[in-house]
């Protein structure tokens, strides 16, 4: 038995102790070149020939030209301020909905056009903005 136990321990001494002594630093691993990934690329059929839509096989929604819609936005009339506070002495305006703060960005629905608000000032009474660039005055 005690024979077992050392020959058992010898091995297992010596699969251990590998080929490295335990004086020496461990080798370095040769530093590789990061591999970058390929870049996807997509391209937009422009007839059923060059592709399809795999999940809507039918649909020639791919193919049909996109074109930017840009509404003409009268402010004066779509933008509206629908409620005026002052909050921890910080004056607040909700215009259509959506409530702003001196420096606050965000878009607002009017109807079905989406215009892009930068609230500049607030006073009370009048709210400056500027609209998709341009600025404007608003009375409440």
């Amino acid at each position: 038995m005690k024979t077992l136990f050392t020959i058992c321990l010898g091995l297992a001494l010596v699969t251990l102790s590998g080929s490295r002594s335990y004086g020496e630093p461990p080798k370095a691993a040769a530093a590789k070149a990061p591999t970058v990934p390929p870049r996807s690329v997509f391209t937009q059929p422009a007839n059923q020939k060059e592709g399809r839509d795999p999940f809507f096989p039918e649909s020639t929604r791919v193919m049909d030209s996109v074109v930017a819609a840009t509404h003409a936005m009268d402010t004066t009339t779509t933008l509206t301020v629908k409620g005026y506070s002052v909050v921890n002495g910080h004056p607040m305006v909700i215009i259509n909905n959506h409530s702003f703060m001196s420096g606050d960005e965000g878009d607002v629905l009017s109807g079905t056009i989406r215009a892009h608000v930068h609230c500049l000032d607030i006073q009370p009474g009048t709210v400056i903005v500027e609209v998709n660039g341009a600025r404007k005055i608003i009375h409440f």
